[in-house]
């Protein structure tokens, strides 16, 4: 092989070996921050569907959403001249959890605000309902007391040793008479697949009788399903993406305008944002200056938002000359009340 040849081969490889070391840093290289930015509006009327309800509407109602992404070294410096773009540290947004704990919680939180929703709508619907427990949810791992086995945040606990675990309570029922270091076999949801994994119980400090008990090493909720008494009304939610609790409110005007007649929405594309209790209560959400950019690139007309955002919401609103009306709520009554003065939108 004569030099000149060599001298090429290395060339090249230097040239590639440099090239994977640029794209590892830009695209591959974790940094300790994370980029929030508009994310979604969204109309919320395919996410939910009520049994023999009215579907008939003309508008829309948009949930809006934060996109908020774990920052390479490119979207860093994108970021840098995005004026909507926040750039932020990543041990702040977490607080202690994993990114996978983190995970777990939003969908915790929009399994909850679900939750909720179906109960503000129902009260103001003036129909009767139950609530059930359904499932356990894992949010995360013990810090203290690791887990000895396979289980993982997002898994849902159907059973163990065979009987089923709506709630903790049940759960607590059946490891009173057991001891660290026994085996326990649990039937798990995992991402919509039934699997069978063995646990061993690990001590699990009481933090308010301060002694040590048996567990399975993990944070657990439990998730309920709120259900009618006059199943006609039964209310169901399609699997998303989206996580949090801060479509609670457009939930609620959803359901709402489907379990009554006609269309609350008369032909107005209307987006908001804030969490929701039983009581109809909205409550503050974080965010809210994304979500003001993310509506008005989808022309909404109305935004509501919670009293305590409103501020906020409308600095942003002005410096992007938006058009769009905000209007501050702090009940799910306030948004109905306000939609029932609305004329109906006709085409010209």
């Amino acid at each position: 092989m004569s030099n000149i040849t060599q001298k090429s081969g290395f060339r090249t490889a230097v040239y590639i070996l440099s090239l994977a070391i640029v794209v590892y840093v830009l695209v591959y290289m974790p940094t300790p921050y994370i980029v929030t930015q508009p994310g979604t509006a969204e109309s919320v009327k395919p996410m939910v569907s009520v049994k023999n309800g009215d579907e008939e509407e003309d508008g829309k109602f948009l949930m809006t959403t934060v996109s908020a992404s774990y920052a390479n070294l490119s979207l860093l410096f994108i970021s840098a001249f995005n004026e909507h773009a926040q750039i932020g540290k990543k041990e702040e947004r977490l607080a202690g959890r994993t990114q996978e704990e983190y995970s777990a919680e939003q969908v915790w939180f929009m399994s909850d605000s679900q939750s909720a929703a179906m109960e503000a709508a129902y009260e103001q619907a003036d129909i009767a309902y139950d609530i059930v427990p359904e499932y356990i949810f894992v949010l995360g791992l013990s810090k203290d007391s690791l887990p000895e086995g396979d289980i993982k945040p997002q898994d849902k606990i159907l059973s163990i040793n065979g009987v089923p675990t709506p709630d903790n309570t049940v759960l607590a029922q059946q490891l009173e008479n057991k001891q660290v270091g026994d085996m326990v076999e649990l039937q798990l949801d995992r991402k919509g697949e039934t699997i069978t994994s063995e646990l061993k119980l690990v001590p699990i400090k009481d933090s308010e009788t301060g002694k040590t008990r048996p567990g399975l090493g993990v944070m657990i909720g439990t998730l309920q399903t709120v259900q009618p008494k006059d199943s006609a009304h039964q209310i169901t939610f399609t699997n998303t993406e989206i996580g949090g609790p801060s479509a609670g409110l457009m939930f609620t005007l959803e359901i709402y305008n489907q379990l009554t007649p006609g269309d609350l929405t008369k032909g107005h594309i209307i987006a908001g944002t804030g969490t929701i209790n039983k009581e109809g209560t909205v409550g503050p959400i974080g965010g809210v200056v994304h979500k003001i950019v993310a509506a008005d690139r989808e022309d909404a007309e109305i935004f509501f938002v919670p009293e305590a955002n409103y501020e906020e919401a409308k600095k942003k609103a002005e410096s992007i000359k938006t058009d769009m009306l905000l209007v501050p709520v702090e009940t799910a009554e306030d948004a109905l009340d306000y939609i029932e003065k609305l004329n109906v939108k006709t085409e010209v």
